[in-house]
Parts: C-alpha cells; structure tokens; sequence
C-alpha cells in the first residue's frame, strides 16, 4: 500500500496534467513554442523570475536567440565558453542550472497564461528563493496551490520564497517529489545566500 505522500503527490500531478496538458505555452515576453516542452525547467525559471527575456539573454551573452531556446526548450548543453558565461550572468553553478539529469527526467509541461498570481507575489516582496519561485511561474503555480499539495501552510511557503527560509528536511523532501527536482536545487538560493553572507564577514 503506498504511502500518504506518495499518493499525495500522484494526485498533485494529476491535477496538473489535467488542468495543463494539450494547452500550449503562452507566456507573455517570452517564445511561444508550437510544442509544449520545456526541458530545462531551472533555467527557465530563473530567467523569469528575472524578468530576462530570451532574446536579452542572448544579447548579453553575444550568442544567438536560436541557442539560448534550444538551451531552454530542447535542454541542450552550451558549450564551455557559453555555459561560463551564463552561469556567470545569472550567478548560478553548472549543476544548477544545467543539471543533465534533471533536464532528461523533466515532464512536458504546458502553460496556458502568464502567472499574474506569482507576477504580484514579486513585485510585492523581494525574493531570496528565485529558482523554487521561478518554477512556480514556470507550472503557472500559486503560493495556495504548492502549499495544499504538498501540506505547508501558505505562510510558511511564502517565507521559503520571500526570505530564503530552509524547511525542514520532510518538507523538502515533499516538494522536491511535487516538483521533481532534487531539494539540493530547490533550495540552492538559501545555501547560496549564507555561503555569501559568511564570505562577506570573512
């Protein structure tokens, strides 16, 4: 018999295929690609939580549009010289935003507007946890529908988000199984955060 938060999480993503599968990605500012896949969930996530469109990220980087959406929505790897660059733009390591197996086990994902919800959820607070808030845009997610899924209370989330809180390890463990991506990259902005605060008193 499977255990609660197994079931749990089924349920979850079955709400979400139902609610998301067959609809298309239409996110204002960016590509509205004729297939719905996004391989590279992480990736995505941080540039809109940015606000960074593609074509600026390409522009900065001095690559072409076309290589910085194959990187999103294809998953493909950029080469030394283009991964150095962009991990340094965005201020992530390699195996958090090009995490090879993340990006092979990604599901397809379909995003039928733009997360107005999580739009005003930045502009109202600053963020510490861009990637676990990025990827609630990216699922087209509220604060209430993560929370319910995966058992938190709202204002508990909301403190992950706004002020880069680390949950207990049950937690984490539940939204890395609703997202399925390893918490070590969930939560990657808070270790990243004090890594950088003890360096900064050093």
């Amino acid at each position: 018999m499977p255990t609660q938060p197994e079931k749990h999480s089924i349920q979850a993503w079955s709400l979400i295929n139902r609610k998301y599968l067959g609809k298309g990605v239409r996110v204002k500012r960016f590509r509205k690609p004729t297939r719905c896949q996004i391989r590279n969930r992480v990736l995505l996530a941080v540039l809109m939580v940015k606000d960074i469109k593609l074509s600026k990220l390409a522009e900065e980087l001095s690559v072409s549009s076309r290589s910085v959406s194959v990187w999103v929505y294809e998953g493909r790897i950029p080469s030394k010289k283009n991964l150095d660059k962009v991990c340094q733009y965005l201020g992530y390591p390699r195996h958090i935003l090009f995490n090879e197996e993340v990006i092979q086990k990604s599901p397809v994902i379909c995003q039928p507007s733009h997360s107005h919800f999580m739009r005003r959820t930045i502009t109202r607070s600053p963020i510490q946890n861009q990637i676990l808030t990025g990827l609630c845009m990216v699922h087209d997610l509220s604060v209430s529908d993560v929370s319910q899924w995966i058992g938190a209370h709202p204002g508990t989330f909301r403190k992950w988000l706004h002020q880069g809180t680390h949950p207990s390890r049950t937690f984490q463990d539940k939204t890395e199984q609703f997202f399925r991506i390893p918490k070590s990259i969930l939560f990657a902005d808070s270790v990243l955060h004090n890594d950088s605060n003890e360096n900064n008193h050093e």
